[in-house]
């Protein structure tokens, strides 16, 4: 167990301890005093906004707003990206119909349909909600059209030889068979409608303040050692989200 910590835990504490090293030099020994307010040393936006209460407060109150917004996004990005990779395994006319359009959404930069989405959703936690799913759906639709394509032929014999409905296969079979492909693509998503929620939160400020409208708030200030206070805060949530998606992947992997 000690060599398992050791092993595994030793190199992202090694190349922290190294990220932590640069930015103190690069405070210190890149920056003049004059300009070092542009990147506070590690110990100044410990003690200056993360462990000051009149700093940190607002920070995860966004936060929290943030989270709300991630929760749902992921929800309707799974119940809609599931819905559309059923209907591509029902049959290759479904798929070749429906994939060129999920691979547009992908690659169209979400920035670029950002004011459109504002002029048709308004500017508030709607229109944030839908970024989240515009960034996360695809990788859902992909692994679970992927992994109900690849359902055991004999085991989909079987299925024909006792007369299951379309339903009773679907339920039994192809989803259970389709978990672990499933399972990646919301560890993914899990990652994206973070990244989705805070370019929300930027662009899409009316109504209550998330984590990235205190980001642009701070940039706009220069206030450095709280926007990078912020920024820390993201990446821990967003950390967190994607741990507990691999950590969900992982037990369903050991069950099979």
């Amino acid at each position: 167990m000690a060599a398992a910590v050791v092993r595994y835990g030793a190199p992202p504490v090694l190349s922290l301890a190294v990220g932590i090293a640069a930015w103190y030099a690069v405070s210190y020994l890149i920056l003049s005093p004059a300009r070092r307010f542009l990147l506070p040393p590690p110990h100044t936006v410990l003690v200056e906004s993360l462990l000051d209460p009149d700093h940190v407060g607002p920070m995860l109150d966004a936060l929290w707003v943030t989270a709300k917004v991630c929760f749902v996004g992921f929800a309707f990005a799974a119940l809609i990206g599931v819905s559309i990779g059923v209907l591509m395994s029902r049959g290759s006319f479904m798929e070749r119909a429906i994939y060129p359009w999920a691979v547009v959404l992908q690659v169209i930069p979400v920035l670029a349909i950002v004011p459109l989405i504002g002029l048709w959703f308004g500017y508030g936690m709607v229109a944030r909600t839908i970024v989240c799913v515009i960034i996360a759906i695809f990788p859902i639709i992909a692994n679970t059209h992927f992994g109900l394509v690849s359902v055991d032929k004999s085991s989909q014999e079987l299925f024909t030889l006792s007369k299951a409905t379309p339903v009773q296969r679907l339920l039994m079979l192809e989803f259970p068979s389709a978990l672990p492909s499933m399972m990646t693509g919301f560890r993914t998503a899990s990652g994206l409608v973070v990244v989705g929620a805070i370019i929300g939160d930027m662009f899409f400020a009316k109504g209550e303040p998330g984590i990235g409208t205190l980001l642009d708030i701070y940039r706009a200030r220069l206030q450095s050692d709280d926007l990078i206070a912020a920024i820390v805060l993201a990446s821990v949530f967003g950390i967190l989200v994607f741990g507990v998606f691999s950590i969900l992947t992982a037990a369903v992997n050991r069950r099979r």
